[in-house]
């Protein structure tokens, strides 16, 4: 008996250490497969989401389709060359020529009155056609009207570029206060684990009362459930920079920023800021390109009244057939004159007409609204400074009033209501930092973004 609780002892540690290697090796196969880190800063991740974002890559793709279209357009300008061959075999029913042959007096007529079949017709052409425009002003101007669509995708390119790296640097940021807030949980749940522990204590040695330790319990279960939902907020954030990144969405982010270096103190010239915004903001471009894509659409509309001028030719053979082929030609020279055709280009012109007028009036507006945004963004930032020093004061404070209520209550002066009063307060004020930090880097990514500068961050 004592042999085989042995030998089964033995078999159970043996399949124990089998199933721990086939664990080791499946887990080292896994980090194995994973793709590396990337270590990426703000302005890092800005410029990878302007070049690699979906967006940016659809742009670039309209900017192909706008490029087809101007050779669509060019072909106008171009020699057209066809050629085709056609064999036929067909009847015919007198009849219906409407006519007949006059014959002599006395002879019946050449063809039935009632009707005959003549028949069958065979016939076999060899044909080749050619035709050039020799003065098309519409044609002209349609070709320029498509690159200036070339021109209106190319800019929406750079403010694709412009939106896509703002929303990544709007996420990173994002990370940066999740891994702050992280942190400032995890000191928190280690301050609550402590005050639990010298609560145990002195209520063992007789100096302390069951409810401060209940107390303690409680604010301690409550930074713990603070610290999960803190660890998911930043594994969510996490997500959210591989995604507006465009990255594989198992890529490691490793930050190489954090909320608790801010640069020095950034006086900003607001009118500096707003030439280098109207200079440089893709949307001003976009707006400019439109306005002017609008305005050659309606020369096209102008140059369609003029006369047009072509040449054609043809050449080929015709005849019964292979051995029965004759050569026969046709040449010209073609002009074209619109004259009249219902008012409809007149409407026309008037529709493209209120359209530049439209384009103009989003343009002036756009420039007003960019004026704002430098001078909201300019405000932010210097509110925000401001609050980054008056939160440090505050947390300053803060970690004094809790140090004082601990020392109270580890000399059995107080109880630890004061110290958790002061624990809440310290949480009040590490999250009034974290969120005046993030103010101001938000305020440094809005004045880029106000700018048309988000990718030149740092």
């Amino acid at each position: 008996m004592n042999a085989i609780l042995h030998k089964t002892i033995r078999l159970g540690a043996l399949f124990a250490l089998l199933a721990a290697l086939l664990a080791f090796g499946v887990r080292a196969a896994a980090a194995q497969t994973l793709p590396a880190p990337q270590r990426l800063s703000l302005g890092d991740a800005a410029r990878l989401a302007a070049r690699q974002s979906a967006g940016v890559e659809s742009a670039l793709e309209r900017v192909k389709q706008a490029s087809a279209r101007v050779q669509q357009r060019r072909a106008d300008l171009l020699p057209n060359l066809s050629a085709g061959a056609a064999a036929t075999q067909h009847t015919l029913n007198s009849a219906t020529f409407g006519f007949n042959f006059p014959a002599e007096p006395g002879q019946p007529p050449l063809l039935d009155p009632n009707g005959q079949i003549i028949g069958p017709v065979k016939l076999l052409d060899v044909r080749g056609h050619a035709s050039q425009s020799v003065f098309d002003y519409g044609a002209v101007q349609r070709v320029r009207a498509a690159r200036g669509g070339v021109d209106v995708a190319s800019a929406d390119v750079n403010a694709a570029a412009e939106q896509a790296a703002t929303a990544a640097a709007v996420a990173y940021l994002r990370v940066l206060r999740a891994d702050a807030q992280l942190q400032a949980r995890i000191a928190d749940s280690s301050l609550a684990s402590e005050l639990v522990g010298i609560a145990h204590d002195q209520f063992e040695a007789g100096v302390g009362v069951a409810l401060d330790v209940t107390r303690a319990e409680a604010q301690r279960a409550g930074a713990r459930a603070q610290l999960i939902a803190a660890r998911n907020d930043r594994n969510r954030a996490r997500l959210d920079l591989v995604r507006t990144t465009n990255l594989p969405v198992d890529t490691p982010i490793e930050t190489t920023d954090s909320l608790t270096t801010l640069p020095g103190a950034e006086t900003v010239d607001e009118a500096a800021a707003v030439e280098r915004a109207l200079a440089s903001r893709p949307d001003i471009r976009v707006a400019d390109e439109q306005v002017r894509l609008a305005a050659l659409q309606a020369s096209v509309i102008r140059a369609e009244r003029l006369p047009t001028v072509g040449v054609f030719g043809e050449d080929g053979l015709i005849g019964k057939g292979p051995d029965h082929l004759l050569g026969t030609y046709q040449m010209g020279v073609q002009v074209s004159l619109p004259v009249f055709d219902g008012s409809r280009r007149e409407a026309r012109g008037q529709e493209q007409a209120a359209v530049v007028r439209d384009a103009e009036i989003h343009r002036r507006d756009l420039k007003q609204q960019v004026t704002v945004d430098v001078r909201e963004a300019v405000l932010e930032l210097a509110s925000a400074r401001e609050q980054v020093d008056a939160a440090r004061e505050r947390l300053r404070l803060a970690e004094q009033e809790l140090a004082q209520a601990r020392d109270r209550f580890r000399a059995g002066v107080a109880g630890d209501a004061d110290v958790i009063t002061a624990s809440i307060s310290l949480n009040g004020a590490r999250n009034l930092l974290i969120d005046a930090m993030t103010a101001y880097q938000s305020g440094r990514v809005a004045l880029a973004r106000a700018e048309g500068t988000v990718t030149q961050l740092r």
